[in-house]
C-alpha cells in the first residue's frame, strides 16, 4: 500500500472529521473495559449483586447490578463523544484558519490508494507554542485508521511533527493522551516521549471522569 504524508486540503474535510470522530469514540470501549475492572468498580458491583440477593429479588439481582454497569458505560461515552462533538464544532470546523495559518502550524493527513482511489487514512496536526523566549510544538488530533495501523503509520506521523519542529528550532514537542489509549501511549514513548505529567482536568463534570477512571498524561519529548 502506497502512502503519502501531505498537509492538509480543504477537500479532506469531510474525511479528516469522520476519521477523527470515529477515533475519538473508539476510546470509549477501553474506557468502559478499564473503569469496571477497577477495584472500586468491581466491589461497588458485588456490592450490588449482594444487596440484590439479600433483598429475596431476582430482579434486584440484575437490575441493580445492571443499572450500575449501565451508568458507567453511560459516563465513558458521554466523555468521549461530548469531546469529539465539542471539536468537530470548534476548531476541527475550520482547520486551514485553526492549523494552517501560521508557518509555524500545520495539519498532515495521510493518504493511501484503496482500489486504486485516494483515501485519507491519518492524521495528525501541530501547533507553535510560545514558552517565554523558547518556542515549542504541541502534537495534536493523531489518528489512524484502522487498515492503517500496526504498519508504522503512527510512527511516521509523529516523526513528521517531530522534525517539522525541529527545522524550526522549538525545543520540545509536547502532547496529551488520556490512559485508555495504551498503544498510543507505548507509541510515543518508543518515539523518546516522557511522561511529565498527570492530570484529570478534563472538560466534563468531575463526576463523569470520576466515574470512568481517566487520566490524562502530559507527554515530551526535547529536541
Amino acid at each position: 500500500m502506497q502512502l503519502v504524508i501531505r498537509p492538509f486540503r480543504p477537500s479532506d474535510k469531510d474525511a479528516v472529521c469522520t476519521l477523527f470522530s470515529i477515533g475519538i469514540k473508539e476510546h470509549i470501549s477501553p474506557c468502559f473495559h478499564n473503569a469496571m475492572t477497577s477495584p472500586f468498580h468491581r466491589a461497588v458491583t458485588l456490592a450490588l449483586f449482594a444487596i440484590g440477593y439479600l433483598l429475596g429479588s431476582n430482579i434486584g439481582v440484575l437490575v441493580l447490578p445492571g443499572v450500575w454497569v449501565g451508568l458507567v458505560y453511560y459516563c465513558c461515552h458521554e466523555l468521549y463523544a461530548s469531546f469529539a462533538k465539542e471539536k468537530l464544532r470548534t476548531d476541527m470546523q475550520d482547520i486551514p484558519g485553526n492549523y494552517q495559518s501560521r508557518p509555524d502550524d500545520c495539519f498532515w493527513v495521510a493518504e493511501a490508494k484503496v482500489d486504486e482511489r485516494p483515501q485519507i487514512v491519518g492524521m495528525v496536526a501541530v501547533l507553535a507554542k510560545q514558552s517565554g523566549n523558547e518556542k515549542h510544538g504541541e502534537l495534536l488530533r493523531m489518528f489512524i485508521s484502522k487498515s492503517c495501523r500496526r504498519m508504522g503509520l503512527g510512527a511516521r506521523m509523529a516523526q513528521t511533527v517531530v522534525d517539522f519542529c525541529k527545522e524550526r528550532g522549538f525545543s520540545k514537542v509536547e502532547l496529551e493522551t488520556s490512559s485508555p489509549v495504551t498503544a498510543a501511549i507505548a507509541l510515543y514513548k518508543k518515539l523518546g516521549f516522557n511522561v511529565v505529567l498527570s492530570h484529570t482536568e478534563i472538560h466534563a463534570t468531575s463526576w463523569i471522569v470520576a466515574l470512568c477512571k481517566v487520566t490524562i498524561f502530559r507527554m515530551e519529548k526535547q529536541l
